[in-house]
């Protein structure tokens, strides 16, 4: 099963952390979802949640 872990409001952005966490080696997806403006889930094996958050903090806070 999948989990949202993120979600970027823009694709660059959405891009830039899947390749990120893909460099890491974690399995990631994408996903747009369209509310009042397009924005992009990113998803991540269940088992992989809490990795993926500490990999996740660097990327977003550098």
């Amino acid at each position: 099963m999948w989990t949202v872990i993120y979600i970027a409001p823009t694709e660059k952005i959405a891009e830039r952390i899947r390749n990120r966490l893909t460099e890491e080696g974690f399995l990631v997806q994408v996903r747009s979802i369209n509310l009042v403006k397009p924005q992009f889930e990113i998803l991540v094996p269940s088992g992989e949640v809490r990795e993926v958050q500490e990999v996740l903090g660097s990327i977003l806070h550098p």
